[in-house]
C-alpha cells in the first residue's frame, strides 16, 4: 500500500481536530457549522447540503447548505445515500445512470449517510462541476467526518434530552407545594425545591452543600432527628414555629446511599381547622345539652306560669295575693323567654325568613346576654326610635350576628379594663332599618380595622378565636341583601351599623273580633300532672268539659269512647308520644285529629320544628299562658 499523500495526511489530521472540537460541542447548529466549514477546507466542493432528521418526528430539514438556490430537504441525492449507502460518481456520465436529474450542474459527486446507534439521521452530499474531482479516498474521509458527526448528534441530543428532563423535573419539583430536600449522611443539603427555599427565607441557588442545622431554626432539630431515624417507616414528627405548625418525615434513598429526602408539611390551616371542627362538635353538644335542660325547664315553668295566670285570671285569689301571683307570673314569664331565647338562638334553622318588626329581635338579644355582660362587668342597653319599617329576616340569623357583635365588645372591654356600656339601637334607614352596635371600650386600631371581616383574621391569643365570626356575620347580612360595615365611635370605642333593607311586603295587624268558643269537649294529653292540673282547672273554670291522659295509649282510649272537640297534646312522652299518638289518630279518627293542638317544650331539635311545621296544626310552645292557649284553641276549631 503506498504511503498517504500529504493531502491526505493533512486531511487525517484535519479529522482529528473536528472529532475535537465535535466533542466540546453543545449545539447541533454548531456542530453542523464546523463539519461543513471542515468539508469545504479539505474538498472544496462547489455544492454542499447537509439534510438531518428530526429525532421525534423523523421529518428532513436542511441542516446546511452552500451555493443551492432552492435547496430541498427531499433531495434525489440524499434519498440515494440514505437508501443505498454512501458512494462516489467520477464522471458524468456515471450520473446520467442515476436515473434522477440533480437539482444543481455537477460533474462528480460523492455522498455519505449520518449515523446513530446503526440507523441513519441525516445525510451528506457534495458535487463539483469539475469530472473525477472526486475518489475514492474521499468517500473514505467523508464516512469518518459523518462518523464523528453521527457521534456528536447523537451526544448533542441526549444532552438536550437530559436537560429538558432535569428541567421539566425540577419545575414539577417546585411546582409542588410541599418543601423538601435531599440530605446526606455529614447533614448536607444536596438539592431542595422552591418550597424548602422559602420555608428557610434562603435563595434556592444558596441551600445546597449546607448542613440543614445551618439553615433551619434550632427548633426543627429533635424532629427532624427522629424523622431521621424513623426514615421509610411512614412516621411524622410535628414541630411548632411561631404561630405555624408543620410536620417531619423522612423517607431513605437507595441511590445515592446515605441519603435521605426530608418532607416537610404546612399543617397549620389542617390544625386551625381541625379546631373549628371540635368548636363546632361542641356547639352542637351544648345544642343538645341545652335541648334537653330546655324541655326539663318549660315543663315546671308551664305549670307556674299556668296556675299563676289561672289563679289571677277572673279574681280567684284574695286581692292581697294577687300582687305576688302577678310577680311570680312574671319572673315565671320572663325565665321562661330566656329559655326561648336560647332554643331560638341554639337550634338549627333552615333560613326562612319573614317580615317583622327589629324590636322584638333586640329585646331578646338583650334578656339572652344580661347575665353574660353582667358577670364580665358591662351593661347593655337598648335605644330603639318609634315606628320602625318591617324588615325581612331570619330572626335566629339575625340574633346570630347581634350575639357576636356584642359578645365580642364586651370581651374586649372586659379584656382592655376600657369601657362597660354596649348600646344596641335601630333607627330608619332608607326604606329599612339601620341596627348599630356601640361600646365606649378601646375600639380597634386603624391598621386592623381594614382587616377584621376577613376570614381567619383575629386578633385574640392562640386558642381563643377562630377569625370566623365576623366573616360569618358579614355573610349573613350580605344574604339578607344588606351590609354591615364598622367606624369608630361618635365619643371613642367601636360602633358596628348593620343595614338591612325593608320588607317588599308588609301586611297591616288587623285586630279580629274575640270567637265565642261555646262549651267544648277538651282530651288534655300530658306526662306531667301539674300541666293536667292547671289546665284542666282553666279550662273547665272557661266552660269546657276536660279529660286527660298520661300518653298517647291512654288518650287513643279515651278517644275510642269518646268524641272530642279539641285535643291538646304534648310531643314528648313516655310509652307513646304525641308524634306516634297523632300518626293512630289520622289513620283511625281522622275528623279528630283536625282538631289537634301540639305542645312541646323542645323546638331546637330540626326534627321537631320540621314536623310541626309540617302538620299544619296550631302548636304551643311550653310556657304558654292562659291567653295563648285560647287563641290555639280557636285555631284548632277554625
Amino acid at each position: 500500500m503506498p504511503p498517504p499523500s500529504e493531502d491526505q495526511r493533512s486531511s487525517l489530521q484535519s479529522l482529528t481536530r473536528l472529532g475535537q472540537e465535535l466533542a466540546g460541542t453543545l449545539a447541533l447548529d454548531t456542530a453542523v457549522q464546523r463539519t461543513a466549514t471542515l468539508l469545504n477546507d479539505i474538498l472544496s466542493p462547489d455544492h454542499i447540503l447537509i439534510v438531518l432528521y428530526h429525532p421525534e418526528t423523523h421529518i428532513p430539514f436542511v441542516a446546511h447548505h452552500a451555493q443551492y438556490a432552492k435547496p430541498r430537504p427531499d433531495d434525489p441525492l440524499i434519498d440515494l445515500v440514505i437508501n443505498e449507502g454512501p458512494r462516489v460518481l467520477t464522471n458524468a456520465d456515471e450520473l446520467t445512470g442515476l436515473g434522477s436529474q440533480p437539482v444543481v450542474p455537477m460533474s462528480s459527486w460523492l455522498g455519505a449517510p449520518i449515523l446513530a446507534r446503526g440507523k441513519p439521521i441525516g445525510a451528506i452530499s457534495l458535487s463539483s462541476v469539475v469530472s473525477g474531482r472526486f475518489v475514492q479516498w474521499h468517500l473514505d474521509w467523508l464516512c469518518a467526518v459523518t462518523a464523528q458527526l453521527g457521534i456528536a448528534l447523537e451526544n448533542i441530543r441526549l444532552l438536550q434530552l437530559l436537560s429538558i428532563g432535569k428541567l421539566e423535573w425540577e419545575q414539577t419539583v417546585d411546582a409542588i407545594g410541599q418543601a423538601f430536600c435531599l440530605v446526606d449522611s455529614h447533614d448536607s443539603i444536596r438539592r431542595a425545591n422552591r418550597a424548602f427555599a422559602r420555608l428557610v427565607d434562603i435563595p434556592l441557588t444558596a441551600v445546597g452543600g449546607r448542613r440543614w442545622r445551618e439553615v433551619l431554626e434550632p427548633a426543627w432539630a429533635p424532629a427532624i432527628e427522629q424523622a431521621l431515624a424513623a426514615a421509610g417507616t411512614g412516621r411524622q414528627f410535628e414541630v411548632t414555629i411561631g404561630p405555624s405548625t408543620y410536620t417531619v418525615a423522612a423517607l431513605r434513598l437507595v441511590q445515592p446511599p446515605d441519603t435521605a429526602v426530608l418532607m416537610f408539611d404546612d399543617e397549620t390551616e389542617k390544625h386551625r381547622l381541625q379546631e373549628q371542627l371540635i368548636q363546632s362538635e361542641k356547639m352542637s353538644a351544648i345544642g343538645q345539652l341545652i335541648a334537653g335542660v330546655a324541655h326539663d325547664l318549660n315543663n315546671p315553668l308551664a305549670s307556674v306560669v299556668g296556675f299563676a295566670d289561672f289563679l289571677i285570671d277572673g279574681a280567684r285569689a284574695p286581692e292581697t295575693l294577687r300582687e305576688p301571683l302577678e310577680a311570680i307570673r312574671n319572673e315565671a314569664e320572663r325565665a321562661a323567654k330566656i329559655v326561648r331565647s336560647l332554643l331560638n338562638f341554639a337550634r338549627k334553622n333552615e333560613g326562612e325568613r319573614r317580615a317583622q318588626q327589629i324590636g322584638p329581635i333586640l329585646e331578646a338579644t338583650e334578656l339572652l346576654l344580661r347575665n353574660q355582660l353582667t358577670a364580665l362587668a358591662v351593661e347593655i342597653e337598648l335605644d330603639v326610635a318609634d315606628d320602625l319599617p318591617r324588615i325581612s329576616v331570619d330572626a335566629n340569623q339575625l340574633q346570630q350576628v347581634l350575639v357576636n357583635l356584642v359578645t365580642n365588645a364586651a370581651q374586649a372591654m372586659h379584656a382592655s379594663g376600657e369601657g362597660d356600656r354596649v348600646t344596641l339601637g335601630a333607627e330608619p334607614w332608607l326604606d329599612g332599618v339601620a341596627v348599630t352596635i356601640t361600646d365606649n371600650g378601646p375600639g380597634v386600631s386603624s391598621n386592623i380595622a381594614e382587616r377584621i371581616f376577613e376570614p381567619f383574621f383575629t386578633t385574640k391569643p392562640e386558642g381563643e378565636g377562630t377569625g370566623l365570626g365576623l366573616s360569618i356575620c358579614q355573610g349573613i347580612i350580605k344574604e339578607h341583601g344588606g351590609r354591615i360595615h364598622y367606624a369608630p365611635g361618635d365619643i371613642g370605642g367601636a360602633k358596628f351599623t348593620i343595614e338591612i333593607p325593608g320588607a317588599t311586603t308588609h301586611v297591616e295587624d288587623v285586630e279580629e273580633p274575640p270567637v265565642e268558643l261555646g262549651r267544648l269537649r277538651i282530651l288534655v294529653v300530658d306526662d306531667e300532672p301539674h300541666i293536667q292540673h292547671y289546665m284542666r282547672a282553666a279550662l273547665e273554670a272557661w266552660g269546657h268539659t276536660v279529660a286527660t291522659a298520661a300518653n298517647g295509649e291512654e288518650a287513643l282510649a279515651r278517644v275510642a269512647e269518646v268524641t272530642f272537640d279539641v285535643v291538646v297534646t304534648d310531643l314528648r312522652m313516655p310509652t307513646q308520644g304525641g308524634r306516634e299518638f297523632y300518626t293512630v289518630l289520622r289513620e283511625q279518627y281522622p275528623e279528630t285529629a283536625h282538631r289537634v293542638v301540639f305542645a312541646t317544650g323542645d323546638t331546637i331539635r330540626g326534627d321537631t320544628m320540621e314536623f310541626l311545621e309540617s302538620q299544619g296544626q296550631p302548636y304551643l310552645r311550653k310556657p304558654f299562658t292562659l291567653g295563648e292557649l285560647r287563641e290555639a284553641l280557636v285555631r284548632a276549631r277554625a
